[in-house]
């Protein structure tokens, strides 16, 4: 049985400016997932870099946002394309999991070029998250429109100067993705089925690894976004849920982190000078939110 967390309310840093917000017809990603609604941006896979921008994808109409830390709003990227997540490679590059052109790097100018559209005989059904280890091996996950009725959501690994690897083809919607401090364990929302699925990143030189539920969750739509911070806590987007979830090492649930406002919760990163600052995306509002968690 849970123990009864610590409930938080997160607090508003900044939103999509008017000036940014798509008033034209939908695209057809949001049409598709979104029917019959106007969609002004849908924000998700939140990330800082070095010089503690928070970067943001918006699925629908192919940008990547940078905000200042005083909250000022950029496009740094838009392409003719729907990028699902964006990183910055150990080398440099603005890598993103595209959900129509799949595995690209960013270049200036609109421009992109495609690295992998899958392998020879599997193409990507529709990327979704990806996430780097302290190896530099990228690993990304391919959901489609995958779902308990077809659990056919795929986990693939990219080592740095390797081959592209399938590691998961099984999952009901393999959505959010990140790694444990150390490199040791990857986790994997599986969001149509409400779990967090956990593996060794020490995979088998053939097969696919063996793979345990680490967390069961329920309401909403399922986990999204993951992310850990430097201690090893894991904090899980709920989806259509309007709110986060934090779980220590051995899974026990620390804090239950309500937005004011907003249900559709993507993304959750922690910031990289404080290990306890939770930033939560709502892409409903196109909101960042903040939370500083007691120390336990």
């Amino acid at each position: 049985m849970m123990r009864q967390p610590h409930i938080l309310t997160a607090t508003e840093f900044t939103t999509l400016p008017d000036a940014l917000r798509h008033r034209g017809e939908p695209s057809a990603w949001a049409k598709m997932t979104r029917p019959g609604q106007q969609m002004h941006s849908f924000l998700e896979a939140a990330f800082f870099d070095e010089d503690r921008n928070l970067w943001l994808a918006d699925v629908p109409y192919g940008r990547i946002f940078r905000i200042s830390p005083d909250g000022v709003w950029d496009v740094m990227h838009q392409i003719d394309g729907e990028p699902h997540a964006m990183r910055i490679a150990p080398d440099g590059r603005h890598i993103a999991v595209d959900y129509r052109h799949g595995l690209i790097a960013l270049n200036d100018q609109g421009r992109f070029e495609n690295l992998s559209t899958g392998l020879p005989d599997q193409p990507f059904l529709g990327l979704s998250d990806m996430a780097y280890g302290p190896d530099r091996t990228l690993w990304f996950t391919d959901s489609g429109r995958t779902s308990l009725s077809d659990p056919t959501g795929r986990v693939y690994c990219l080592p740095q100067n390797g081959a592209l690897r399938l590691v998961l083809d099984c999952v009901p919607y393999a959505n959010g993705i990140c790694l444990s401090p150390d490199g040791e364990w990857v986790y994997v929302a599986a969001t149509r089925a409400n779990q967090v699925w956990r593996f060794s990143s020490k995979l088998p030189k053939t097969g696919q690894p063996m793979v345990g539920t680490y967390l069961n969750l329920s309401g909403g739509l399922g986990p999204d976004g993951l992310a850990v911070n430097a201690v090893g806590w894991l904090a899980v987007a709920q989806a259509q849920a309007g709110r986060a979830y934090v779980f220590d090492t051995l899974g026990t649930l620390l804090f239950e982190v309500l937005l004011p406002k907003g249900l559709w919760t993507t993304s959750v990163t922690f910031h990289p000078d404080h290990a306890n600052r939770l930033i939560i995306i709502d892409a409903q509002y196109g909101t960042v939110f903040h939370c500083d968690l007691p120390s336990q």
